[in-house]
C-alpha cells in the first residue's frame, strides 16, 4: 500500500474516532472503499464509514439479515448467485418479471441488504473482507406494469452508493422493453455519475456477445447464452459475513 494511502487511513481512524466511533474491527481493505468513494478525501470518507456504521446498527443489529426476515421476497425465487465471473467477482442476477411493489419497503430494504452480504460473502473464501466487488444483471425480459418498481429499484442502487461503496465493478442491464425506457430515465437522476457509469444495457447480439465474453461463459446461466445453471441465492451456500 503507498505510504499517501497509509498517512489517509490512519488520518481517517482518527476522524472516526473523533466522531465517537471506532474502527479497531476493521481492516484497512475496508477503510479504503471508504476513502475510494469519497475521492480520497478523509473527513468525507470518515463521516460516509459513521452513517455506514449507524445504519448498519439500526437496518442490520445482528450483523446479517436472516431469511426467516424476508419471507415475502424469497418467495418468487427471482435473485440468483452464480460462481465467479472471469474477474473472480460473484455474478448477481435479477429477473424483474417475478418481483412486484412491495407492500412491506422494511422487509424489503432487509432483503436488499441480505442478497448484497450473501453476494459479497460469496467472494471471500478465507480472504480478508475488504474489497470485493460483484457484477449484477437486471434482466428486464417479460416484464408488464405490474412489475414496475421504480422506488425499489432507486432503493437498490442508493444502497449500493452510500452502505456498499466500491462493491459494484459492473451491471449490465438486459432486455429492456421500450416502454420501460421513460422508467430507467427517472431512476438514473437518483444515481451517481460513478455508479452511473458501471452500467451497461445491452441492447443487441454484438453487446451480448461482449457481456457473455466479459463475465465467461462459466458463470453466465445457459438462458443468456452462457453454460451455468441458475442458482437461487437463498439455495446457495457462502461463509458469514458481518461487514
Amino acid at each position: 500500500m503507498e505510504e499517501s494511502h497509509e498517512l489517509e487511513l490512519a488520518q481517517m481512524r482518527k476522524l472516526v474516532e473523533k466522531l465517537g466511533f471506532s474502527t479497531e474491527k476493521y481492516g484497512d481493505p475496508t477503510l479504503m472503499r471508504f476513502l475510494i468513494a469519497r475521492s480520497m478525501d478523509t473527513d468525507k470518507a470518515s463521516k460516509m464509514f459513521v452513517q455506514w456504521l449507524k445504519w448498519r446498527s439500526s437496518l442490520v443489529p445482528k450483523g446479517f439479515i436472516a431469511e426467516s426476515e424476508v419471507p415475502d421476497q424469497l418467495e418468487p425465487r427471482k435473485v440468483f448467485l452464480q460462481g465467479l465471473a472471469k474477474t473472480g467477482y460473484p455474478v448477481l442476477i435479477v429477473q424483474a418479471c417475478k418481483h412486484y411493489p412491495p407492500k412491506d419497503h422494511l422487509q424489503f430494504k432487509k432483503f436488499v441488504v441480505y442478497l448484497l452480504d450473501k453476494t459479497v460473502a460469496s467472494a471471500v473464501k478465507g480472504r480478508e473482507v475488504g474489497n470485493e466487488k460483484l457484477i449484477g444483471i437486471l434482466d428486464f425480459q417479460n416484464i408488464t406494469y405490474k412489475n414496475v418498481d421504480a422506488r425499489g429499484l432507486i432503493t437498490g442502487f442508493q444502497f449500493l452508493q452510500a452502505y456498499f461503496p466500491e462493491r459494484l465493478a459492473k451491471c449490465y442491464i438486459l432486455n429492456m422493453p421500450r416502454f420501460f425506457v421513460s422508467v430507467w430515465r427517472m431512476v438514473s437522476c437518483f444515481i451517481e455519475k460513478a455508479t452511473l457509469e458501471k452500467i451497461v444495457i445491452v441492447t443487441n447480439e454484438d453487446e451480448k456477445k461482449t457481456f457473455i465474453e466479459e463475465i465467461g461463459e462459466e458463470a453466465v446461466p445457459v438462458e443468456y447464452g452462457g453454460k451455468a445453471n441458475l442458482r437461487a441465492i437463498q439455495d446457495a451456500e457462502v461463509p458469514s459475513l458481518e461487514d
